[in-house]
This record gives C-alpha cells, structure tokens and sequence, in this order.
C-alpha cells in the first residue's frame, strides 16, 4: 500500500471527529475525519484490486457513469486515484486498519460486515474496502458526495471514513394509487437515487394499479405496472442492493376495486373501501393477489397494508363487531389472512395504526402470526410527546416492528419540511431506541395533484435518519443538501429551501392554522368560505409572497451561478411550488383590491365631478383592462397550468393529468367568466353612466381594517 504510515501519522494530529463544513455528505458517516483537497484537473483513475467481483465492477461503472455525467474523466495516467479492494485481497486489512485509527484487525468488525465499508486517504487519492457488496457500492456512492464540481474544475476532498448503518431496513413506501404514476423509466431513476443514500427497500403502494390476471378489472388502462415490468423493476432494483416489496391493500382502501359491481357482496358497505371479513370471496381475493404477486416479486416480503379500515363495523360485519369489537374482529381477520398466505414463505408487513390501539389482543395472537408478520406503526406528523406510544405496543408484544414516518408532501403545493423532518427525526430515533429494524418513509399522494420531484428533500432526509445512529441532525442536512444533490456550492438552494418550509411555517402560525394547501391555492377568494379565510391571513399575505419570490431568485441565482446543476426537473418543480405559493398571496391581494376599487367606483357613479366620473373608468378599467387586475389572476393560473402539465410529464404517465388540468381550466375559466361580466359592467357604466351593486357580479364588500 502507498503512503500508509505517512498518512497515518498525519490523522493522528487531527481531532476523532472532526467533519469540514467542506465535507457535506447524505447520510453522514459514522465515524469521518476530514483529510486534504485534492484537485481532478487530470480527472481520476480507478483501480480494483484481484479479486474484483462482477458485482464490484457494476459498483465502479455506475461510479464512472456518475462522473461522465458531470463530465470528469476516467484517466489511467491521471495522478488521482480510487483503490477499491473488496476484503479478502492483499491491500484491504491494512486500509481497514487504517480506518480504525491504527488498531490492526483480523477480521471485518461484525456490525461492518452486512453493508459497512472503510475509506482512507492513500497519498494519492482514496482508497475503500468492505466485506460485502453493498459495502462496496456504498463506499462508492460516498465517494461520488467527496467529489465536488464538474470538469476540469472538480476536486476530490479526501476523508478517513467508517460506516455502516444503524438500521437493517431502510425504505420507502411510494403512493402509485392516488393520481400519479411514475414512467417506467422515472422508477429505475428513483431507484438509482435511493441506492445513491443508501436506501435499500422500495414499497410501491398499491390499492388497484398493480396488474392481477386473475382479477382484470382492477388496473386502470395506462396507469398501473404490468407483470413484466414488476419483474425487470425488481432485477433492475437489485443490482442497485434495493429490494422491492409490493404492498397490496388486503383489507381496507379497495375502494376502486369495490366500485366494480362484480366485487360488490365483499364490500363491508356498498362501493366502499373494506373487505367484509366474514365473506370467504374476500379472502379469496386477497389469496389471489397475494399469490401472483409471490410470483412476481421474489424478495423475503409483502405488505399486507389493512391500514384505515375506517368502515369496519358499519355494514356487513356490525353485527360482529357489536358482539366482539372492532380490535377482535380486526385482528382475527388479519391472523386468518396471514395464515392463509403461509405457504408463500414471506415475511408479511401490515400497518399499524388499528392494531396499536389494542395491546392486549396483539399479545394473545399466536406466535406462529408474531414469526410471520412485520408491524409498521405509522404517524406523519410532529409529536412534541414522541412516537413511543405508537411504537411499543408492538416491540412490547415481541413483534419484528419497523417506523413509517412521512415526508408531508400531500394537498399541498409544495411539501411541508417543518413537519417532515421533526417526524422523520424523532420517530426514526425512537424506533431505533425502542429496537425497531427498519424504517420505511412514506409520500403519498392524497390529492392526485403531488409531483415525486417536490420530494426528494424529504426522502434523502429518511435517509439520513434511518442510516444515522441517533438523532439525525436537521441544520447538517440542511446545509447539505443543496451541494449534495444538485451540486450547488453557494447554498442558494438550501435557503430556497428553507424560504419555502418560513412560508409554510407563516400560514401555520397565523389564525388559519393550516400550511400551504392545495385546497387554499385553489380557493375561490370571493365566495363566503374565501372570504372568512381572508380575514386570518390578510395580515401576513406581504410576508408569505417575498417568502415564495426570495426562494425563486434563489433558485433562479444557483441556477445562474453554475448552470450544470444536477437535478434539474426537481429544481423546476420547488421553482413551480414557490409560484404556486406566491399566487396564494397575490389571489387574495387582488381580491381585496378589486373589491375597494369597484366599491370606489360604484360611490363615484352619481358624482357630478368630470373627474370622479374620469376615475369611476379608471378604477373599474383597473379591475378589467389590458393590465386588469382579472386578467393578473387569468394569466397566473394559465402560466401555472402549463408548468404544471410539463413537469407532470417529466415523471408521470398521462394516466389522470387530465384531472388536475381540468382544475386549472376550470379556476381559469371563472376568471375568464369574472371579466366578461366585468366587461358587461363596463359597458354599462359607458351607455347608461350607472354602476351595479358589487353582489350582482359577486364582488364582495371591500375589507375595512378596524380602528
């Protein structure tokens, strides 16, 4: 090995633990000593040394295509190099060595072993080593975050590192059932990403998108995964160290399925959302899709889903549930589910948000139905009380338990991160200190409108949790990510960021009390229910809006700065979430605003005063004109929609675009509808010199602030 003992002697002068604000890496090592910058003018060399597995070597051509992508050469003469030496070959023992301060090992550290790895300046570069794998290619993904820059101009900042993660199981559950399903090709992109934060369960969440032969009718056309392609997904996602699980809802949330006039005598209630548990055909359905998916997706689990089976009890089984309760008659359910699916051999995850609720009954249940099953307690908000609660009735009943926080992201414009991050922190901390083993982060897509590019904050930020051993730090993450993801080195994008979750956090404090919802960006600011909610955020509308545009000129300044920004389609969407942010100000600013103007107008209207009757035009040509107030709102949502259908078109299929665009078309079309009988008005004003009232064009009564 080269330069060992220099380099050695060189990290004994530096503190354990130190990490330069130059070093930003997701998730942060375990345990990292920032080392020297080293410049990639000659680009870098990579080495392997004998034996170099097939698997290593997929490792090393998805780190060569990484840096050909930002254009840095792969140069066999250059003097920079990377050394990766899977243990076992000559070089590894001394770089793990090396690693751990100095102390000689005679084999791999157990906690290192499964997905672990080592990294050591060399002299000349880096040079890495793990026992597995995925140790290798996560030393490599590491490696690629040292790597700062494009071209000519990148530099290598070189660090001993030794890592490995603090969870086994760290994953995400993906919402292909609410509106948005991903290209196939976006999915093997999301998988490239997971791998790169060292995620390694994927979860697509199905209720009816997944495509079953026995049960035809279930998948919409153009908006659900075929067969073929769930198998190539889960080689492909393989390669990359990631298991794919397929939830498929067993129980509750079939509503689409249950439409179907074929399923109709399962339903607990008709064209509802549950199985009824008594209904052998019910559990004949689940058997069925559970089967093929067996089939078709060959890793160690499933997920059962029965989350939310809010209607149980209200129809076919009432009669049960009066007799023995809703907990029983649930989780007897559950258990004959899971014994029916036993032949299939897999571990079987189910959510927790029912079961919890009843500890005793988990503790009764066989332990042939605790060996089989995974409990995932869920909760998506902050708890100033922490998630234990939610937690132990499950490791306290000897259950294998995982933690599903969420990233916030749904019926919103943009995802909430306040929220996000202190669920995501503390509930992962309290599952690793109460023994869970994994975490599975979740987005979903309630409002179909949610676009997977909003929300890559939030999930490289599960990851960083899960990986992490104790509370993951918030403001690391924050000033991290910008550089990390995107290649942004001014920290222009993580104060975008943050401007956006100060906008957010605005709307929370103020007497509305909700965060940027989709529902309050699609308001009608002149009916009744807009009126009320003007009257709570009216005061902060000025605030909220230099939120939203502070965060587009940063967006637009990084962009400027280095237009190479990776990441591109994510940056257009936080560009087009702060526009959607900002019109939420704007709309209520100008509804005020037309509100005064035509109220001044109509007190104007029997002025014998040449110029009162020059203002009455003036004020309501203000309202409808070339540059109307109207016209301002028409053009927004107009700009938004195309926006809007583009970035949908970069990730999604065309499967249910048509109905989010339908909401844009409508919104623009009442202010199309606004100015013809503004222009009505106009011309009445003109023939008749008289003004209507404001409420036979809706308009409502101007807002008068107290005194």
């Amino acid at each position: 090995m080269r330069c060992f003992r220099v380099v050695s002697l060189l990290l004994a002068a530096l503190p354990a633990t130190v990490y330069s604000q130059s070093l930003k890496l997701i998730p942060v090592p375990r345990e990292v000593r920032a080392g020297a910058v080293q410049p990639l003018t000659q680009g870098i060399q990579l080495l392997c040394a004998s034996p170099c597995s097939a698997e290593d070597s997929f490792a090393i051509d998805d780190f060569k295509e990484a840096l050909a992508t930002r254009g840095i050469a792969i140069n066999p003469a250059s003097p920079v190099n990377i050394l990766v030496a899977h243990y076992g070959s000559a070089n590894s023992r001394s770089i793990l060595t090396e690693a751990s301060s100095g102390k000689a090992t005679t084999d791999f550290p157990a906690e290192m072993k499964a997905e672990g790895y080592a990294i050591i300046p060399d002299g000349k570069g880096l040079a890495l080593t793990a026992a597995s794998d995925s140790g290798i290619f996560y030393a490599l993904q590491t490696v690629k975050q040292m790597i700062v820059g494009n071209g000519t101009s990148a530099v290598l900042t070189t660090a001993t590192i030794r890592d490995w993660p603090a969870m086994r199981y760290r994953g995400l559950s993906d919402d292909l059932s609410r509106g948005p399903f991903p290209t196939f090709e976006f999915q093997k992109k999301q998988i490239r990403i997971f791998a790169a934060y060292k995620i390694n369960i994927y979860s697509p969440y199905f209720e009816h998108t997944m495509q079953y032969s026995g049960h035809p009718l279930m998948a919409p056309p153009g908006g659900s995964l075929s067969q073929a392609q769930a198998r190539e997904l889960v080689a492909y996602a393989a390669k990359y160290h990631i298991t794919v699980i397929p939830e498929q809802e067993a129980f509750g949330h079939l509503h689409y399925l249950l439409n179907w006039e074929q399923y109709s005598p399962i339903a607990e209630t008709p064209h509802g959302h549950v199985l009824a548990p008594a209904q052998a055909d019910g559990q004949k359905l689940t058997h069925d899709m559970f089967a093929e998916l067996a089939a078709v997706y060959p890793g160690p689990f499933l997920h059962l889903g029965a989350d939310e089976t809010v209607e149980l009890g209200k129809g076919q089984t009432k009669a049960d549930v009066d007799a023995k309760g809703l907990g029983k008659v649930y989780i007897d359910y559950l258990v004959k589910i899971v014994d029916d699916l036993k032949p299939l051999n897999r571990k079987l995850l189910f959510w927790g948000d029912i079961a919890y609720k009843e500890p005793d009954l988990l503790k009764q249940v066989p332990d042939s139905f605790k060996k089989a099953t995974i409990a995932v307690p869920w909760e998506y908000n902050p708890q100033p009380k922490g998630f234990t609660r939610y937690i132990k009735p499950f490791t306290d009943a000897g259950y294998e338990t995982w933690v599903a926080p969420g990233i916030n992201n749904w019926s919103r414009v943009y995802p909430n991160w306040n929220n996000a991050f202190s669920n995501i922190q503390q509930f992962t901390l309290d599952g690793q200190k109460l023994g869970a083993t994994g975490q599975l982060n979740t987005i979903w897509n309630d409002d179909g409108e949610a676009l997977v590019n909003a929300d890559w904050y939030g999930i490289l930020f599960g990851a960083e949790a899960a990986w992490h051993q104790g509370e993951a730090s918030v403001p690391t993450f924050e000033s991290s990510f910008g550089q990390v993801f995107h290649g942004d080195t001014t920290g222009k994008i993580d104060d975008a960021q943050r401007e956006i979750m100060a906008a957010h956090q605005l709307l929370k404090d103020s007497p509305y009390q909700v965060d940027a919802q989709d529902l309050l960006f699609w308001q009608d600011p002149w009916n009744a229910d807009g009126q009320r909610i003007a009257g709570m955020i009216r005061p902060i509308l000025p605030e909220l809006r230099r939120h939203a545009e502070r965060a587009l000129v940063l967006v637009a300044e990084a962009r400027n700065a280095n237009p190479s920004l990776r990441e591109q389609d994510a940056l257009d969407v936080l560009d087009l979430g702060a526009r959607r942010m900002d019109l939420i100000g704007l709309k209520f600013q100008i509804a005020d605003e037309i509100a005064a103007s035509y109220a001044q107008a109509f007190a104007l209207q029997s002025s014998k005063n040449k110029d009162d009757r020059i203002e009455v035009s003036r004020q309501l040509n203000s309202i409808n004109g070339v540059n109307g107030r109207l016209q301002d709102l028409r053009n927004n949502y107009s700009l938004l929609r195309d926006l809007y259908e583009q970035a949908w078109l970069r990730s999604n299929r065309p499967y249910f675009l048509r109905n989010n665009l339908e909401r844009y078309d409508f919104t623009i079309q009442l202010w199309l509808s606004r100015i013809d009988r503004m222009r009505i008005a106009q011309r009445q004003w003109t023939n008749a010199q008289t003004v209507s009232p404001a409420s036979d064009l809706g308009i409502p009564a101007p807002f008068v602030p107290a005194h």
